[in-house]
């Protein structure tokens, strides 16, 4: 029998994860720093399956192993050449007998390896409760503000000066609004998104406030998990701004590559009728011309500060203006441990 062991974020740091699912199974989601190393291919996944449906175990298990004993050797050199001397934690979907077997073989090897005792299902529980209730491992600052203020540059500074950040939009590969998308691909799942979401949170050091910027509850197709859109309502929450012009620039900066010009179209007419037709046929002739200026600028005041306006029911705790990065950074800083400390 090979060793096994729960689930711990330890392991994570101590052993290389394996996941000997299929490819479609780790596409959807697995465990934070885990090399795909399939048993079976997502078709013969398939094939077995049936086979255990309507002629039992014994069958099924028969021909896995007629599809899969060659594959030993391959798969042995493959984990040792990933892992490079660290012991391996190898797991399936449940803990069953894909991951008792690749754990076995190892094992007779040579080589470190424990199995996960309920496969990626544990692990996955684990990311659920995680989130609901959801205790913040430190004082959350979020950071609010219209859009083309520079929210993400603004957190990108707070990391270059050693501050605890997760970026919300990067972890979702979406900027959270009609043309969050452009220049991403959010092929991720609702589950990747929350392991993703987990295991930054799991890495942040507790004391000192940690940035996020301030959401909706979904990001394009994801939402985010639990309580956690709670838990950032009631943190300390700064509202940022800048100039209009200010704005325009970073926004051209930011989108103006004509490469994104049909997708601007399309996320255009998909605001349409909350432009309204004759400020949405003005805007595209616009950005047909390739005059980016009005386009970005009529955008802002005619979408975006109307939206936001409109859903903001709340004051924030303290003003940060954003014309300078570096000038914000700093007195954010100061400010969030002033708030943090007086609060404890």
């Amino acid at each position: 029998m090979p060793a096994t062991t729960p689930f711990s974020p330890d392991l994570l740091d101590s052993h290389l994860p394996v996941d000997v699912r299929t490819p479609l199974e780790f596409a959807e989601d697995h465990l934070p720093g885990a090399v795909n190393v399939p048993l079976l291919t997502n078709e013969e996944r398939v094939e077995i399956g049936i086979l255990h449906k309507h002629e039992g175990p014994p069958a099924a298990r028969k021909r896995g192993l007629e599809l899969t004993a060659h594959r030993f050797p391959e798969m042995v050199a493959t984990i040792a050449q990933a892992a490079q001397g660290r012991p391996v934690l190898v797991y399936c979907w449940r803990g069953g007998l894909r991951s008792k077997t690749v754990t076995s073989i190892l094992d007779l090897t040579g080589h470190q390896a424990v199995q996960l005792i309920g496969g990626y299902k544990s692990f996955r529980n684990r990311v659920a409760a995680y989130f609901t209730p959801f205790q913040p491992p430190a004082p959350l600052v979020v950071l609010h503000g219209m859009t083309g203020i520079g929210k993400t540059t603004l957190l990108q500074k707070l990391v270059d000066k050693g501050e605890s950040v997760i970026d919300l939009e990067g972890l979702a590969c979406h900027r959270g609004s009609a043309f969050g998308q452009l220049g991403l691909t959010q092929d991720l799942t609702q589950k990747r998104f929350e392991t993703l979401l987990w295991d930054a949170f799991r890495k942040v050091p507790a004391g000192r406030p940690l940035y996020l910027e301030g959401e909706s509850e979904r990001i394009g197709r994801v939402s985010l998990p639990g309580d956690l859109y709670q838990k950032m309502a009631a943190g300390i929450r700064v509202w940022c701004y800048a100039e209009l012009e200010t704005r325009v620039d970073r926004l051209i900066e930011e989108y103006g590559r004509f490469e994104y010009r049909e997708d601007m179209a399309a996320a255009l007419q998909r605001i349409r009728k909350k432009l309204g037709g004759v400020k949405c046929e003005e805007l595209a002739g616009h950005l047909e011309r390739w005059d980016l200026r009005p386009f970005m600028r009529g955008l802002v005041l005619d979408y975006y500060d109307k939206v936001y306006y409109k859903n903001r029911d709340w004051e924030g705790d303290f003003d940060l203006s954003l014309e300078d990065f570096d000038a914000a950074a700093d007195e954010l800083i100061i400010e969030s441990v002033k708030r943090t400390n007086s609060s404890t």
